[in-house]
Protein backbone atom coordinates (compact mmCIF):
# COMPACT_ATOMS: atom_id res chain seq x y z
CA UNK A 1 0.00 0.00 0.00
CA UNK A 2 0.85 3.39 -0.47
CA UNK A 3 0.80 6.72 1.74
CA UNK A 4 -1.28 8.36 -1.58
CA UNK A 5 -3.86 5.53 -1.16
CA UNK A 6 -4.81 6.28 2.95
CA UNK A 7 -7.59 8.66 3.78
CA UNK A 8 -9.37 10.25 6.51
CA UNK A 9 -13.15 11.22 6.09
CA UNK A 10 -14.32 14.18 8.10
CA UNK A 11 -16.92 13.15 11.07
CA UNK A 12 -15.72 9.37 10.52
CA UNK A 13 -13.02 7.60 13.44
CA UNK A 14 -9.73 5.94 11.81
CA UNK A 15 -8.09 5.87 8.99
CA UNK A 16 -9.80 4.38 5.43
CA UNK A 17 -7.42 3.45 2.04
CA UNK A 18 -8.70 4.10 -1.12
CA UNK A 19 -10.32 1.86 -3.31
CA UNK A 20 -11.86 2.96 -6.58
CA UNK A 21 -13.75 6.23 -7.89
CA UNK A 22 -17.59 5.53 -7.96
CA UNK A 23 -20.71 7.04 -9.85
CA UNK A 24 -21.65 8.84 -6.80
CA UNK A 25 -17.83 9.42 -5.33
CA UNK A 26 -15.16 7.39 -3.91
CA UNK A 27 -15.12 3.61 -1.96
CA UNK A 28 -13.29 3.16 0.97
CA UNK A 29 -12.18 0.42 3.17
CA UNK A 30 -11.33 0.85 6.42
CA UNK A 31 -8.12 -0.11 8.38
CA UNK A 32 -8.93 -1.77 11.02
CA UNK A 33 -9.73 -5.49 11.94
CA UNK A 34 -13.66 -5.08 10.42
CA UNK A 35 -12.51 -3.97 6.85
CA UNK A 36 -15.95 -2.54 6.55
CA UNK A 37 -16.67 -0.45 3.18
CA UNK A 38 -17.84 2.49 2.76
CA UNK A 39 -18.76 4.64 -0.29
CA UNK A 40 -18.41 8.51 0.42
CA UNK A 41 -20.26 10.86 -1.57
CA UNK A 42 -18.97 14.80 -2.93
CA UNK A 43 -21.06 16.05 0.46
CA UNK A 44 -18.15 14.65 3.05
CA UNK A 45 -15.04 15.61 2.98
CA UNK A 46 -12.15 13.03 2.36
CA UNK A 47 -8.13 14.14 2.80
CA UNK A 48 -5.69 11.74 1.56
CA UNK A 49 -3.13 12.16 4.29
CA UNK A 50 -0.31 12.63 1.30
CA UNK A 51 -2.13 16.11 1.23
CA UNK A 52 -1.48 16.94 5.22
CA UNK A 53 0.64 18.58 6.58
CA UNK A 54 1.84 20.12 9.99
CA UNK A 55 2.14 23.93 10.39
CA UNK A 56 5.64 25.12 11.41
CA UNK A 57 7.41 27.57 12.03
CA UNK A 58 10.03 27.38 9.06
CA UNK A 59 10.01 29.23 6.06
CA UNK A 60 7.81 26.63 4.46
CA UNK A 61 5.15 27.26 6.98
CA UNK A 62 4.31 23.06 7.38
CA UNK A 63 6.32 20.03 7.55
CA UNK A 64 4.47 17.03 5.70
CA UNK A 65 2.72 14.24 7.43
CA UNK A 66 4.80 10.92 6.05
CA UNK A 67 8.03 12.72 6.90
CA UNK A 68 6.59 13.44 10.87
CA UNK A 69 5.13 9.91 10.33
CA UNK A 70 8.70 8.53 9.84
CA UNK A 71 10.23 10.82 11.79
CA UNK A 72 7.63 9.27 15.02
CA UNK A 73 8.79 5.62 13.39
CA UNK A 74 12.57 6.36 13.58
CA UNK A 75 12.62 8.20 16.99
CA UNK A 76 10.58 5.71 19.21
CA UNK A 77 9.72 2.30 16.24
CA UNK A 78 6.05 1.93 17.28
CA UNK A 79 5.95 2.46 21.28
CA UNK A 80 5.71 6.41 21.56
CA UNK A 81 4.34 5.63 24.98
CA UNK A 82 1.40 7.99 25.57
CA UNK A 83 -1.04 5.99 26.72
CA UNK A 84 -2.07 8.06 29.95
CA UNK A 85 -0.49 11.08 28.81
CA UNK A 86 -2.02 14.82 29.34
CA UNK A 87 -1.61 17.70 27.49
CA UNK A 88 2.07 18.87 28.20
CA UNK A 89 2.79 15.35 27.15
CA UNK A 90 1.86 15.47 24.18
CA UNK A 91 3.33 18.72 23.44
CA UNK A 92 6.22 17.60 24.54
CA UNK A 93 6.24 14.63 22.15
CA UNK A 94 5.60 16.58 18.84
CA UNK A 95 8.20 19.42 20.32
CA UNK A 96 10.48 16.19 19.76
CA UNK A 97 9.21 14.58 16.54
CA UNK A 98 8.77 17.82 15.13
CA UNK A 99 10.97 21.10 16.89
CA UNK A 100 9.72 23.95 15.18
CA UNK A 101 5.83 22.80 14.86
CA UNK A 102 3.78 25.47 15.54
CA UNK A 103 2.14 25.59 19.14
CA UNK A 104 -0.58 28.16 18.35
CA UNK A 105 -2.41 26.34 15.55
CA UNK A 106 -1.57 22.70 16.03
CA UNK A 107 -3.76 21.60 18.98
CA UNK A 108 -3.33 18.49 21.05
CA UNK A 109 -5.85 17.24 19.43
CA UNK A 110 -4.21 17.04 16.62
CA UNK A 111 -1.10 15.56 18.38
CA UNK A 112 -3.63 12.84 19.78
CA UNK A 113 -5.20 12.57 16.30
CA UNK A 114 -1.18 12.12 14.38
CA UNK A 115 -0.17 8.93 17.22
CA UNK A 116 -3.30 7.45 16.67
CA UNK A 117 -2.82 7.73 12.70
CA UNK A 118 0.56 6.18 13.00
CA UNK A 119 -0.35 3.49 15.43
CA UNK A 120 -2.96 2.46 12.85
CA UNK A 121 -0.50 2.70 9.76
CA UNK A 122 2.07 0.90 11.71
CA UNK A 123 -0.08 -2.30 12.13
CA UNK A 124 -1.59 -2.17 9.43
CA UNK A 125 0.37 -0.56 5.99
CA UNK A 126 4.14 -0.30 8.11
CA UNK A 127 5.82 -0.27 4.54
CA UNK A 128 4.94 3.27 4.18
CA UNK A 129 6.98 4.31 7.37
CA UNK A 130 10.24 2.75 6.06
CA UNK A 131 13.02 4.86 3.93
CA UNK A 132 12.24 2.19 1.28
CA UNK A 133 8.58 2.60 1.04
CA UNK A 134 6.89 2.34 -2.39
CA UNK A 135 6.82 6.16 -3.12
CA UNK A 136 10.24 6.52 -2.56
CA UNK A 137 11.46 3.57 -5.00
CA UNK A 138 9.04 4.89 -7.62
CA UNK A 139 10.76 8.02 -7.76
CA UNK A 140 14.26 6.55 -8.07
CA UNK A 141 12.69 5.08 -10.71
CA UNK A 142 11.68 7.67 -13.06
CA UNK A 143 14.70 9.71 -11.77
CA UNK A 144 17.13 7.23 -13.45
CA UNK A 145 15.13 6.51 -16.26
CA UNK A 146 13.95 2.79 -14.86
CA UNK A 147 10.62 1.14 -14.90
Amino acid sequence: MEFKEIATVSGKPGLFKVLKPSRSGVILESMDSKKGKLIVGANQRVSLLSEISIYTLTEEGASPLLEVLKTIEKEFDGDTGLADADNEEYKAFLKHVLPEYDEDRVYVSDIKKLINWYHVIKKEAPEVLTEDGPEQTEDASEETGEA
